[in-house]
């Protein structure tokens, strides 16, 4: 075809031009026809020039056409396969390493065969049956929970070929993938935690962002959690999905440390959410929000922008002071301030502008919120209200009793400078406010002394007679409760036990600090925490607390401070679901009881999930934010430690064996072989750690019931219960010999966790019993946990 249409070209172009000599001759010969006809010749060309511009467009289409073609080609073929059955064989297209469209099951089949796991479909339109993104994991080794591992997504995309859309089935194409890894552990844990490392964390849920997203597109979360301490953190990645160019994205790493999901909010007011990642810790609100930016790459056409707020989006000392308060954490006092300029522009700001005082805004509104609640301690009452920056209010309930001095001194005394660096954010934009200057006064008191808050006072410019009198008054209030109290333990609370909802509370048995008080429980729920051991600021004490004496007249004040929850009554609430997922809530402690060296709280906060699983999860754990942190060594599998040490291995499979035979799990016929138990055991996780303080790692094995009953000597009758039980462990000396164990006949006790005690780098066992929790640490005297 092509060449027939370059012969015609030449021979059109010979027709609508005439040669140079005839050009000549009608030069010269005079023109004596009539104008008509003229007009009969230029009606009779009209065909001849017609057909040329149909040429010309029609080659223009056919341009564009094997252009579209061409871009097709090149990033997708399979969507121009359907050529092949036009064109010769010498021509056809090669699809390279594209495959023909599968149905779903093919796809999960393929999937399986290589040892991945398919997902849950996510629909990508309207119609699952489109388009759809398809999650992919893989099962992880050595895991006891959460074991599936996302490490891909695909899009696929339904065959729109003649040849398949007659098919009863439905058939995909593999439009796009995407490898897909989680965040370092160094990213999603505090800055300070001992064990951050650089290793990727798992990936184990994919969810669609809910709610109108500010892009045509499809957004998604993947999220994985880890637990830390007392804190769940949440982490994963935002990943966009790409209609226009069939492309998955990777838009940004996420964590939070209180288990929240991102979510779109608007923030800026304009006709675009915002991605908001909420990580709020405490009464300090910490807020990551993002902004939906264009982006000039043709498969990247837009990115995730953070609002920060540095640099300032103004070069105006009014605004950039606004922004250095707000950076120390006064927000409500920033947003004001910003408020005042705003107006004086006559409500009009450059859009960075904007979206930084939006920001301020949105940190405001929670700090506002938590002032005006009534907090049930003066200690917390004045944090919200310093973090709010209400230094007047605050200083009134300072003032209004001797016990609320005392009581707002030690929350002075324990501040890691939260408080101090409000105090002086405020002073540099402010030097003259003598409620800050209180503050700053008294942090100074309690923290480093009279002396240095005196001498801080006097370098303070331009301070008054009477605001130095004031101030002098209030320190001389602290002091004077502090030396009345330097003897009390006002230490942080650490506190282990289990806990039970209760319906009913008799406020007689209780003790609050307030006496008069009615005990009186609002839109929450009543828990009762049994105490099984604590730190009195000296040392741990465990349950029975029979030498706990406290004096008859002030009982209740004696139990709070030994409690150390004088100046923070908050404590964690740990449950596990029937998927192992553990949920945390915080509640706040009431009132306190001892009864026969049994030692209660009285708590309350929101509902928490049922345990109906009853001994497939452990019991709800109760513990205060410094009480322990949890410790998670890596595990090998019995066969990596045996390529490491296989003395070790030779000398402990015998052990682990007997010791599973004596809770009646396997036979109690001979032992086997070594070769057939490590045949048997060597795909076990083991972790290897110093829980005796000797610089040499214990062995701790967790071992499942699915684990036990797959051994091929399972006593019959029993395998089926078996496998309904939880996790046990057992736990090796470095020399082979059981000082931990989960495996004697009819025991009651198991293995919850590893911590690390607040007070001391040695570690200890968190140990659930028949009713309650206890700490076991190794005794060097004798050789055992006690």
């Amino acid at each position: 075809m092509a060449n027939r249409w370059r012969k015609l070209t030449p021979k059109a172009a010979k027709r609508n031009q005439p040669h140079a000599g005839a050009n000549k001759d009608v030069a010269k010969k005079p023109d004596n026809k009539p104008k008509k006809q003229n007009r009969l010749l230029s009606t009779l060309a009209m065909p001849t020039a017609g057909c040329a511009y149909a040429i010309l467009l029609s080659s223009a289409s056919l341009v564009m056409a094997f252009a579209w073609i061409s871009t097709l080609y090149i990033f997708n073929p399979v969507q121009v396969s359907w050529l092949n059955k036009v064109l010769p064989e010498w021509a056809q297209i090669p699809l390279g390493n594209y495959e023909r469209p599968h149905t779903l099951e093919d796809i999960k089949l393929s999937l399986s065969k290589q040892k991945h796991i398919a997902g849950e479909i996510l629909p990508l339109d309207k119609d699952a049956e489109i388009s759809f993104l398809l999650p992919v994991f893989r099962q992880r080794a050595n895991c006891q929970s959460d074991c599936q591992e996302l490490m891909e997504l695909r899009v696929y995309q339904r065959s729109q070929e003649s040849e398949f859309q007659s098919q009863p089935e439905k058939y995909y194409y593999l439009a796009t993938q995407l490898s897909v890894t989680g965040p370092e552990e160094s990213f999603v844990l505090d800055a300070t935690s001992e064990q951050d490392t650089n290793l990727p964390l798992p990936l184990t849920e994919v969810k669609r962002l809910e709610g109108a997203t500010p892009s045509p597109g499809v957004w998604f979360y993947l999220r994985g959690q880890r637990q830390q301490g007392s804190s769940k953190f949440a982490y994963g990645n935002i990943i966009y999905y790409n209609p226009q160019r069939t492309n998955l994205q990777s838009m940004l790493s996420w964590t939070t440390p209180n288990g929240q999901q991102p979510k779109w909010q608007q923030v800026t007011g304009n006709s675009q959410k915002e991605l908001v990642v909420d990580q709020t810790v405490g009464l300090e609100p910490q807020l990551q929000v993002y902004q939906v930016k264009p982006v000039k790459l043709f498969l990247k056409p837009i990115e995730l922008e953070a609002i920060t707020l540095n640099p300032p989006a103004l070069k105006d000392s009014a605004y950039q002071n606004a922004l250095t308060i707000a950076r120390s954490g006064l927000w409500t006092p920033a947003f004001e301030w910003l408020k005042f300029i705003q107006k004086q522009r006559r409500g009009v700001l450059p859009e960075a502008a904007q979206a930084q005082m939006d920001l301020i805004r949105l940190h405001s509104q929670l700090t506002k919120a938590q002032a005006q609640k009534s907090w049930a301690s003066p200690s917390q009452q004045v944090l919200a209200d310093l973090i709010d920056g209400r230094w007047g209010k605050a200083l009134q309930v300072f003032e209004a009793s001797p016990h609320n001095a005392q009581e707002i001194a030690t929350l002075l005394k324990a501040d890691q400078g939260r408080l101090w660096n409000r105090t002086v954010a405020a002073l540099r934009v402010n030097p003259n406010r003598s409620e800050v200057q209180a503050w700053g006064a008294l942090i100074l008191a309690v923290q480093r002394g009279r002396e240095h808050a005196n001498s801080w006072l006097s370098a303070q410019p331009q301070i008054k007679k009477d605001s130095l009198a004031y101030i002098q008054s209030l320190l001389a209030r602290v002091d004077g409760e502090v030396k009345k109290s330097q003897n009390l333990s006002n230490h942080p609370s650490q506190i282990i036990g289990s806990v039970q909802p209760i319906t009913q509370v008799t406020s007689a048995e209780w003790l609050q600090l307030n006496s008069t008080a009615d005990i009186k429980l609002v839109n929450n729920q009543w828990y009762q925490v049994e105490v099984s051991a604590f730190h009195d600021g000296k040392r741990w004490l465990n349950s029975p607390f029979e030498n706990l004496k406290p004096p008859k007249t002030s009982s209740a004040k004696f139990l709070w401070q030994t409690l150390g929850i004088t100046s923070d009554p908050g404590i964690q609430i740990v449950v596990w679901l029937p998927n192992g997922e553990q949920q945390t809530t915080t509640a706040t402690i009431k009132a306190v009881q001892l009864r026969g060296g049994v030692l209660r709280l009285l708590a309350t906060g929101v509902k928490i999930p049922d345990n109906q699983n009853n001994g497939l999860q452990p019991r709800p754990l109760a513990l205060t934010n410094t009480a322990l942190e949890w410790v998670q060594p890596s595990p090998i599998t019995i066969e990596a430690l045996y390529q490491q040490d296989p003395q070790k291995v030779k000398t402990i499979l015998p052990t682990v064996w007997r010791s599973i035979q004596q809770s009646g799990d396997v036979s109690t016929e001979a032992i086997p072989s070594f070769e057939q138990m490590h045949e048997k055991l060597s795909y076990w996780p083991v972790q290897l750690i110093d829980l005796t303080n000797n610089a040499k790692p214990e062995t701790v094995l967790t071992i499942s019931a699915a684990s036990i009953a797959s051994l091929n000597q399972a006593v019959p009758g029993i395998q089926g219960e078996k496998e309904q039980s939880r996790p046990r462990s057992l736990i090796l000396s470095d020399t082979g010999k059981v000082i931990y164990t989960d495996f004697t006949e009819n025991s009651r006790q198991t293995l919850t966790a590893i911590a690390k005690l607040s007070d001391t780098h040695s570690l200890a066992l968190l140990v659930e019993n028949a009713h309650n929790y206890s700490l076991k640490r190794w005794s060097e005297k004798n050789q055992r946990f006690e």
